[in-house]
């Protein structure tokens, strides 16, 4: 059924302070008010869980205001209102036309992912990842007793890409979906059109579903293009179902809202059976997030973007200036940075315990994005950019990074 497009114009824009320092301990933060266990001590500086430490955009929190005063929080279903900002954000920052009828609300991304591994595959199906990538890829295939397969990226003159020749040789008859992650997460990597060709390609040919995780698409830096997987060709979108999610983008990732979509109605029949069939509603501030972000957010994403630009600019300098024992893989999208530690020589117990004990700084390792990903680190430049400045200078203090 069509709906009209409803199109709210961007009010004036928000030159919001990135700058900034909001505190955040004590408000059961996971970044902040659980350093002591994932990291062993409380008082590390921390870098690490992918939300971002700006406050929400006050277009949103208004609206959350305007919803709360009202005062009543019952049952509430999806208006169109909803839907057509999700359609306009989609067509005007990424080119591409969906309709009402393809989009289906989630709690979050890797609820989807589990959701999609259940609904599309059987216990022992294979189930393909490229690696290092962000570790609920690996639990949503292990924990619902699927096969793991790893085809992992080849890091190639400081960009990652994708080795489809090893991809081809891992497919059997058991394989049936793969988990896309576009951009990804944690390399920066923008997958390029060809690529994204190249690989449907591959998955068409051998009956392999696409799971294309698109959480970060909005955060593409100049010179590169997040291109949609389903926005390919018909025939790739029939086997795509897309996540998405504005939580990324505006740091509203604790109020659950997110969705996915796919042209074919088959696949979102399986996957409703899993969400919808557990009776799994929207959060009445999730939809009023959701609208707000996506009808009032397009000149403020373009500032953030442009905070994040200068941020990564100052890195780039810091490291090449003074830490002469560690690379930057150039990212092309995200806020989070793919540090390169291996000239080192460090084993990773050796680099834990000098991060964490010596410069007090708490960042991902590499390592829990698979093994591929020895001897990185993972650093969340979603922050005041003095923040990203004492993360490296602690970084710095350390002899053994900066030989």
């Amino acid at each position: 059924m069509a709906i009209e497009i409803i199109f709210t114009a961007n009010k004036e824009p928000e030159m919001q302070n990135f700058d900034e320092i909001i505190e955040r301990e004590g408000t059961h933060c996971y970044k902040y008010d659980l350093r002591k266990k994932i990291f062993g001590v409380d008082d590390v500086y921390p870098m690490w869980v992918a939300d971002t430490d700006f406050r929400a955009p006050d277009f949103i929190t208004d609206a959350l205001r305007k919803r709360l005063d009202h005062g009543i929080f019952g049952y509430t279903f999806l208006d169109d209102e909803y839907f057509s900002s999700i359609i306009n954000w989609i067509r005007i920052q990424h080119g591409f036309k969906i309709k009402k009828e393809w989009i289906k609300y989630s709690p979050g991304v890797v609820p989807s992912l589990f959701a999609s591994v259940l609904a599309f595959t059987e216990p022992n199906d294979k189930v393909i990842v490229q690696t290092p990538v962000y570790f609920p890829f690996y639990t949503a295939v292990k924990e619902t007793g699927r096969q793991l397969v790893r085809n992992p990226l080849v890091l190639r003159d400081g960009r990652y890409e994708m080795d489809l020749n090893n991809l081809k040789s891992k497919i059997d008859a058991q394989t049936k979906m793969i988990i896309l992650c576009s951009p990804h997460n944690p390399t920066g990597n923008v997958w390029r059109k060809q690529e994204l060709l190249d690989l449907c390609a591959v998955c068409l040919e051998n009956d392999i579903m696409i799971i294309s995780d698109e959480i970060h698409a909005d955060i593409i830096y100049q010179g590169n293009k997040h291109i949609p997987s389903a926005s390919l060709s018909d025939e790739i979108s029939k086997n795509t179902l897309t996540l998405m999610a504005p939580s990324k983008t505006f740091n509203i990732a604790g109020l659950n809202s997110s969705y996915v979509f796919s042209s074919n109605p088959d696949i979102l029949d399986k996957f409703s059976r899993y969400v919808e069939g557990l009776h799994i509603g929207a959060n009445i501030f999730a939809i009023e997030a959701t609208k707000a972000a996506y009808m009032h957010g397009k000149e403020w994403l373009s500032n953030l973007i442009g905070y994040y630009t200068d941020t990564i600019e100052m890195a780039r300098e810091y490291i090449h200036s003074n830490l002469k024992n560690i690379d930057l893989i150039e990212p092309e999208g995200t806020f989070l940075l793919w540090v390169d530690f291996r000239k080192t020589n460090l084993s990773r117990d050796e680099m834990l315990k000098l991060l964490v004990d010596s410069a007090k700084l708490g960042l991902s390792d590499g390592f829990m994005f698979g093994k591929e990903g020895d001897g990185f680190q993972r650093m969340n430049i979603g922050c005041p950019r003095q923040k990203v400045l004492e993360a490296l200078e602690r970084i710095k203090s350390i002899k053994s990074f900066r030989a």
